[in-house]
């Protein structure tokens, strides 16, 4: 695996001990039970999986070398490099300046740019369209393009599928970068339909089955489909491809749900000419981490703290996860933990953030059991910050030195 040169405040000088460790023990990944950190009154839990993957240390380090090697010049970012705040606020400082909103809103018009201007590409990719108009502005949109090399691989599957007259559907959210990206190039190939759950699964299931007439598909399925979309032509032939981020769980039951509906409508014995039978698109660290997750919620943890950008889809899944089990708090980093007391975190489900006030819940019973993670976009030294702030509340918790020697001892071995 490549390594990447990204700036050392990111690092951290905790969780990579424990990573390392885990990485010689258990170097095939076979082992998605979470590592303890056990400090005496407080022990922590920690995800096998978490924090940067392979797709977000490319962008960060191409966004950095992009400023070291262009001195003197605009440099702008399409959006948001990644879901993380703290990594677009540092570039915000070293003079980044961003085009657009995660949400697509623009903040600096398209026409103040020209050819000597360095335009980055995010890790989720862009349109086509936004290729084309940066290429009319005399700026080459591949020269410093970060997507992630998971998101081509969706859009490369999308493309053979379009070549053999396949209809794609893609398993995503309608206003996510890496969404819109991939129903940009996918609709130049085949005619493009986006689901957003198994919700809106159903109700296309039913549409194919003529359980629901088929000119509601244009009424329930309103600007989630490609221009000229025939629903009775093109619902023939279908594949499913994903946003990388999604829930790994629901892809593949949207994709049995329409490979189901497929063969109660043309048989079994014909499913391979209506169906194509795609392997999952999920990145494998979205899939890691999510299966880390699972791991983790097989303790008996009193509570999950999971760090992150509110927008990142990723880690709102891995949210989503740990919900099923037991209390959550989903925090950007230390700074929501305003006390002992008090924390503030997001509600996914209202998009807002709450204060939720005795939230620790120390007992003299037996140790505080704190599960740990973090979304791919989110640095690990921001989870160290985390832990060290937590670990202050416990006046007789041992040293972090000490806490970490089991780890340290694994390594050498």
């Amino acid at each position: 695996m490549k390594k990447f040169d990204i700036p050392i405040y990111y690092r951290s000088p905790v969780i990579s001990v424990v990573k390392n460790a885990r990485k010689i023990t258990d170097p095939r990944k076979k082992d998605y039970t979470p590592s303890v950190l056990d400090f005496g009154p407080v022990k922590f839990l920690i995800a096998r999986h978490f924090g940067f993957c392979y797709g977000v240390e490319n962008a960060i380090e191409i966004a950095y070398k992009s400023l070291e090697q262009n001195p003197g010049k605009r440099v702008f970012l399409l959006s948001e490099m990644i879901h993380n705040p703290s990594v677009n606020s540092d570039l915000s400082q070293r003079g980044v300046r961003f085009l657009r909103e995660h949400n697509g809103k623009q903040l600096i018009p398209w026409e103040e740019l020209n050819s000597d201007d360095i335009v980055i590409v995010p890790a989720f990719g862009t349109t086509l369209e936004i290729q084309e108009l940066l290429a009319n502005r005399g700026i080459d949109p591949y020269k410093y393009d970060t997507t992630c090399p998971f998101v081509e691989k969706v859009w490369n599957r999308a493309e053979a599928l379009g070549k053999k007259s396949y209809t794609i559907i893609v398993h995503g959210k309608y206003n996510h970068e890496e969404t819109i990206a991939t129903f940009s190039h996918s609709k130049q190939n085949s005619p493009t339909l986006i689901v957003r759950n198994i919700e809106e699964t159903k109700m296309l299931r039913d549409i194919i089955l003529g359980k629901i007439p088929a000119d509601e598909f244009y009424t329930l399925f309103e600007g989630k489909y490609s221009d000229g979309f025939d629903v009775v032509r093109d619902l023939d032939h279908v594949g499913v491809v994903n946003q990388t981020t999604m829930l790994a769980t629901e892809t593949q039951a949207i994709a049995d749900m329409i490979r189901t509906a497929m063969a109660e409508k043309y048989g079994d014995e014909k499913i391979k000419e209506h169906f194509a039978d795609t392997s999952d698109t999920l990145c494998y660290a979205t899939y890691d981490n999510q299966q880390a997750t699972l791991g983790l919620l097989n303790s008996n943890a009193d509570f999950a703290i999971v760090v992150g950008g509110y927008n990142s889809s990723n880690t709102s899944h891995i949210v989503e996860l740990c919900e099923e089990k037991l209390p959550v708090y989903f925090i950007s980093g230390a700074e929501k933990i305003i006390s002992e007391e008090a924390i503030s975190h997001f509600n996914i489900h209202t998009s807002e953030e709450v204060m939720t006030e005795n939230w620790l819940k120390r007992s003299m019973a037996k140790p505080v059991e704190i599960i740990l993670t973090s979304g791919a976009s989110c640095p690990d030294a921001i989870l160290d910050e985390v832990l060290q702030k937590i670990v202050a509340f416990f006046p007789g918790a041992q040293s972090i030195e000490n806490a970490l020697l089991p780890f340290k001892i694994d390594t050498l071995n």
